[in-house]
């Protein structure tokens, strides 16, 4: 079906101007009639039938249902609350108050006592039930939209005027912007302080829209009204906070009070936001939990006096609203706190406010907005009702009202403007399913429709804002971590981010930063570390870290840090550095923690090592030189295969997860030792926590070593190495170069050249096998399989290849970290946006750490 046109509302008035009474189903349209009634009226003209039959205009009858209620029983509010909604919801649809107790699974103690008190109420729906028209002529616009309680007062002669024409409407184009933050640009460049009266904004109340729209009026001096709620009210939501943490227990987060914090001018930074409140020593925190440690010996009262005093405000609504439930001089409960946050989330406390400015319309409670230009803003699937799931609700019935509700809407004003986003965090929005009934158009998203995207402007060629020209040079990158790089290809928008924005002390940072240091210490002072210093270092590891983990993990904390530094302790004495003459003396990196626990100083030139290698790009920490030829770093993650940690070193394209410590820190050292083979290993010393409880480590298993060889692949396979990694192979292959001899071997690789594929098919059917295994073939004896060992060799030396790093490999690595390095500072210089996308595509977003900030999942947004 189309969408049917609607009548304007001159066109509504003129049919209905000559009648006594004017019934409409919605009490704006109601308003926006008598506005253009241009003879004098006595009494009523148009209104609602609630307003009619109750004398004044509509109050949220559920509500004061519940105020009534909850005086006369003791049953729990939320039983309460549900009762009182399934009455008064059947009483609409079936138009009496006794018709909810004809459906048994619905009938209980709590719904009884609901009907037999609601009942004495004088509410709306009761004046509805008791009340007669007596107009001599009565008009209804709009009848379908009425409920069977709403039609129970008409009479039984009456005329009816349709909401709409016979005419279809012309839907104006959807307007596509890449974001909600432009959207809410967009509005701000029409309206003004001085038209905000003749402009109305429709948009589902509880999206990030009506955040964004309410505080850019307020940044702009623009007048609104019909935002935020009772409960929306900071210092209400931060007060309803400070009860909870109350009762929260030792879990609590100092993140957690933020909007306490933030309501007391108190500015704690992000770092501690992970950690427990009450096992931090922040002095701004004191009171916070001095006061949730005593909340009990608090009524509600006195703490809201209390967190008056704090925050320097006066919350009188509150109070009288604690008041009208009868808890504000009981004491404070964790039940009673629970029920007080149900109450707020569930029912909408009337609000004092000047009914001027912008007029921000729920699209879901909204039928009709009387203002001459309306933007209609989001128009996804969140704008469409939930239909209520009830035995006395006629579903087709109800969705034919909403249906009809939102035609109305969608054509509210002189001027509609439809403000849309086409994509969110790379996926499609869905428009509202209710055009789904009224487009005979196949779509899946806005684009699919008549649509207009608003890109940012172009500038001289270029897309984006035109920037105010300064004097300012952005600062140059000279050279990048290996950590940042990672980042940087995955998304250089996050990396961007990340550059601006503080995070929270995560326990497992925490944590490898303690065994790191103990780890440099012990390198410097093993004979300070005995057994019993070992569990010191424990309690102390502990004890920094306790505010970041929860109390019931302690005991499994201790133990995993006590193996972990065993662990590290075995490795030290038994492989540790070869020598210490072999570099240059260290000036010292950063602090040391267990340094400064056992005042010993740190002065080896083995741990440690920083490094900024600008001529390369790079620049890093290298946890332990562990020989002249061998680099090592301690880790706390999961172990690695080599051929993992090759992998992700991969840049043609870049692996899903990269990771180039290995590569960037073989690249840097080789220029301390070129043209000698270097050896870089992962020591993943809690690898083996199952291992020690069940008494079968080995050290082992915490390693992994790809080395680096500088030379290229293809110069390998013909060298005593690589004939030698033959001969420890399968077992066919060793009986085939045993057989074959390293003089011949060498000497029929020098002249063939490895295929650069590592793809197992395409070795075995390329033409150097063939030429490989035939010249083997003919150097070996009749009882040796040459073709058979001379495919396992292929393998073999393949698997070396995907194992290890070579010349050209690291070559290409200092490549592309130029390149990295060249685009990065041109994106500082404003040449053009970072983008989400890394060189790969479409980033790795289990990898992303900003991922509500980055808008867009394409890389032109």
């Amino acid at each position: 079906m189309p969408i049917q046109r609607a009548k304007p509302v001159e066109s509504l008035y003129k049919d209905v101007a000559d009648y006594d009474l004017v019934l409409t189903p919605d009490a704006p349209l109601a308003s926006a009639i008598n506005r253009r009634v241009d003879v004098p009226q006595f009494g009523t003209f148009a209104t609602t039938p609630r307003r009619l039959a109750a004398g004044r205009r509509e109050q949220a009858e559920d509500r004061s249902a519940f105020l009534e209620v909850i005086d006369c029983t003791d049953h729990d509010w939320k039983s309460i609350s549900y009762a009182i909604g399934n009455v008064l919801q059947c009483w609409e649809h079936q138009g009496t108050i006794e018709s909810i107790l004809e459906h048994d699974s619905y009938v209980d103690e709590e719904t009884g006592d609901v009907v037999e008190i609601m009942a004495e109420l004088q509410s709306t729906s009761r004046s509805l039930t008791e009340y007669t028209i007596d107009a001599e002529s009565l008009a209804v616009i709009g009848e379908q939209q009425l409920t069977t309680l709403e039609r129970a007062i008409l009479p039984k002669e009456y005329d009816q005027v349709d909401l709409f024409t016979t005419d279809t409407f012309d839907y104006p184009s959807f307007n596509i912007f890449d974001s909600s933050a432009d959207i809410v640009d967009a509005i701000l460049d029409t309206v003004t302080a001085t038209t905000a009266g003749n402009v109305a904004v429709v948009l589902d109340a509880s999206s990030r829209y009506s955040s964004l729209i309410e505080a850019a009026f307020d940044t702009a001096g623009i007048p609104y009204y019909g935002g935020p709620g009772f409960v929306d009210e900071p210092h209400h939501r931060a007060f309803l906070n400070l009860c909870r943490t109350g009762f929260r227990g030792g879990e609590t987060t100092v993140g957690d009070v933020k909007p306490v914090l933030t309501q007391m001018g108190i500015d704690v930074p992000i770092d501690h936001d992970n950690k427990r409140l009450y096992e931090t020593v922040i002095p701004e925190t004191t009171w916070i939990r001095e006061f949730c440690q005593s909340i009990t010996a608090h009524t509600f009262a006195d703490a809201l006096e209390a967190y008056e005093s704090q925050t320097e405000t006066t919350l009188t609504s509150f109070r009288e609203e604690l008041a009208r439930l009868g808890i504000a001089d009981t004491p404070v409960a964790a039940d009673t706190v629970d029920e007080l946050a149900y109450y707020l989330q569930t029912y909408e406390v009337p609000v004092d406010r000047e009914n001027e400015g912008v007029l921000l319309a729920d699209a879901k409670s909204a039928g009709y907005v009387d203002r001459p230009v309306v933007f209609h803003v989001g128009l996804d699937e969140d704008w469409t009702h939930s239909p209520p799931q009830r035995p006395w609700v006629d579903t087709a019935g109800q969705f034919q009202r909403y249906l009809d509700q939102f035609q109305l809407l969608i054509q509210s004003g002189v001027e509609q403007y439809y403000l849309v986003q086409d994509t969110q965090g790379g996926q499609p929005v869905t428009p509202c399913l209710y055009f789904g009934e009224l487009l005979d158009d196949d779509y899946d998203q806005f684009s699919d429709l008549d649509a207009v995207s608003h890109r940012r402007p172009v500038v001289d060629g270029e897309t984006g804002f035109q920037k105010e020209e300064t004097d300012v040079e952005a600062e140059t990158v000279e050279a990048i971590s290996q950590s940042s790089l990672n980042s940087y290809v995955n998304s250089p928008r996050d990396y961007f981010f990340s550059r601006l924005v503080d995070g929270p002390d995560k326990d497992y940072f925490t944590e490898g930063n303690l065994f790191h240091d103990f780890a440099e210490f012990y390198v410097n002072h093993p004979d300070v570390v005995d057994a019993d210093a070992l569990v010191d270092v424990v309690d102390v590891m502990v004890e920094e870290a306790r505010p970041l983990f929860a109390g019931t993990d302690e005991p499994l904390r201790r133990r995993t840090y006590l193996i972990g530094l065993e662990t590290i302790v075995e490795y030290l004495d038994a492989r540790g550095p070869e020598a210490q003459d072999f570099l240059t003396p260290a000036s010292g990196w950063g602090r040391n923690f267990f340094a400064e626990y056992f005042d010993e100083p740190i002065d080896s030139p083995l741990t440690e090592r920083w490094f900024d290698n600008t001529s390369l790009g790079i620049k890093g920490k290298i946890d332990l030189v562990r020989a002249p030829d061998h680099l090592l770093d301690f880790k706390s993650g999961r172990k690695k295969s080599r051929h993992k940690v090759v992998q992700q070193a991969a840049i043609d394209p870049p692996n899903d997860t990269p990771n180039f410590q290995a590569a960037l820190y073989l690249c840097h050292y080789r220029t301390k030792h070129p043209d000698e083979p270097i050896a870089f290993t992962f020591f993943h010393f809690l690898e083996t926590l199952d291992d020690v409880i069940t008494g079968d480590a080995d050290l082992d298993d915490t390693l992994t070593t790809v080395r680096y060889y500088p030379w290229t692949f293809d110069e390998h396979v013909g060298s005593r190495e690589a004939y030698d990694t033959l001969l420890d192979g399968y077992n066919d292959c060793v009986a085939t170069f045993e057989d074959l001899g390293f003089e011949a071997y060498t000497e029929i690789m020098g002249g063939l050249s490895f295929p650069d594929t590592t793809e197992k098919a395409e070795l075995r059917e390329s033409d150097f096998a063939a030429r490989f295994t035939a010249a083997v073939d003919d150097r070996t004896g009749d009882d040796i399989n040459a073709e058979k060992g001379c495919d396992q060799a292929i393998r073999e030396l393949n698997g070396v290849r995907k194992k290890s790093f070579f010349r050209e490999d690291l070559d290409a690595i200092e490549r592309f970290v130029d390149n990295r390095i060249e685009e990065l500072n041109s994106y500082r210089r404003g040449d053009d946006r970072f983008p989400v996308e890394g060189i790969g595509g479409e980033p790795n977003y289990r990898r992303i750490d900003h991922r509500d900030l980055l808008l867009e999942g394409t890389s032109d947004d």
